[in-house]
């Protein structure tokens, strides 16, 4: 059996990134990520997902699902945040193309923000997907590749 710490170190990078997926907040996908280790560590004997890693994003989905409920009337800063080493005119337009991805994956519905995220940025397998979201593997894959489309096109209309 692994030690808290170990479990901390394994996954806690992870966890914080998918958290920031979801939030958009470093501040709350801080505190999304210490208590999805709290509440992980306080149930580790009853992990109802093929993989403990999968079991660590559903509680952290669950927990920024949760705090949604509870703050549905804060406004989100649209503001995005500063490239702190602006360089030359290829990192202005990568710049320009990552804020501009952000935005439009941030208007997606949170359940496709969180799908797009295990996918791309966690890289988990489909049937994972579906069983931390509650979703079909189908719907899961359906979303991903609408997701994806939605980007080449947004792509495709800037460069031209």
């Amino acid at each position: 059996m692994m030690t808290f710490e170990e479990l901390y170190s394994a996954h806690a990078r992870d966890v914080y990134r998918f958290a920031m997926w979801l939030t958009g907040n470093p501040s709350e996908a801080e505190d999304i990520t210490s208590e999805t280790f709290v509440r992980a560590w306080t149930r580790l004997g009853r992990v109802r997902t093929e993989t403990l890693r999968g079991y660590l994003f559903q509680i952290a989905r669950n927990l920024y699902l949760g705090g949604l409920r509870k703050h549905r009337r804060e406004a989100d800063l649209t503001e995005a945040l500063p490239d702190p080493m602006p360089g030359p005119e290829s990192a202005v337009e990568t710049s320009q193309i990552l804020d501009g991805t952000d935005r439009l994956v941030r208007r997606l519905p949170e359940e496709d923000r969180a799908v797009f995220a295990l996918r791309m940025v966690h890289h988990l397998e489909y049937a994972e997907i579906a069983r931390v979201l509650g979703i079909s593997e189908t719907s899961a894959r359906v979303k991903v590749y609408r997701i994806r489309k939605r980007l080449i096109v947004w792509r495709t209309q800037m460069e031209a």
